[in-house]
């Protein structure tokens, strides 16, 4: 049995979510990807079974990575306000420090990888970010409502005003740029629209 060459695989875990980004799941194949990653076929072979094993095992953990770059220094505990402020925070970090995988979750989410890669993040989020939830609704901070609803109400906005800001322009096609005063100034509105 080959050692693994961890060199290798994060060639090979890279490029695709590179090919994956760039260039779509239409166009992504395993001989392109040896050939972008600088190995063999057979090497990616070593490491996955086949081409979907390969896509479901990245996009675990990329998903997995993303979902606790989120969550660093989050406690449910804490006031909701300040919990929320925290999590735009590490989510923005996160989205415009690797905006490769955020194209590449774009890809998945459209695809057949969408309820494999869900299921897992969903996970990883529920124990965490459903209880915060939960508390805060406890605590009548904010009004019962379904997690999906909250997550929609809490991050939704600023999900766009990040595509806004890795596309480089609005709307209307003007330059744009997510400042930390335009941030902070979404955030006050959902806060205000979100606390009771």
């Amino acid at each position: 049995m080959r050692n693994r060459d961890e060199n290798k695989v994060q060639a090979i875990r890279d490029s695709a979510v590179e090919m994956i980004a760039n260039d779509g799941l239409e166009n992504f194949s395993i001989n392109k990807l040896a050939k972008a990653a600088g190995v063999s076929p057979a090497t990616i072979y070593i490491y996955y079974k086949d081409k979907d094993d390969l896509i479901t095992s990245i996009a675990i953990e990329e998903g997995l990575k993303m979902a606790r770059a989120t969550l660093e220094g989050f406690d449910p505990d804490m006031p909701f306000r300040e919990t929320l402020w925290r999590q735009w925070q590490n989510r923005t970090a996160y989205n415009l420090a690797n905006l490769q995988a955020g194209y590449f979750f774009e890809q998945l989410t459209n695809s057949t990888y969408r309820e494999q890669m869900l299921e897992i993040v969903s996970e990883e989020y529920s124990k965490t970010l459903g209880r915060y939830v939960e508390k805060a609704m406890e605590r009548g901070e904010i009004e019962r409502m379904p997690l999906v609803t909250y997550w929609a109400l809490s991050f939704a906005p600023l999900y766009s005003l990040i595509n806004f800001h890795r596309e480089g322009r609005d709307f209307k096609g003007n330059a744009f740029e997510l400042t930390p005063a335009i941030m902070e100034q979404a955030f006050n509105v959902v806060v205000k629209g979100l606390l009771k």
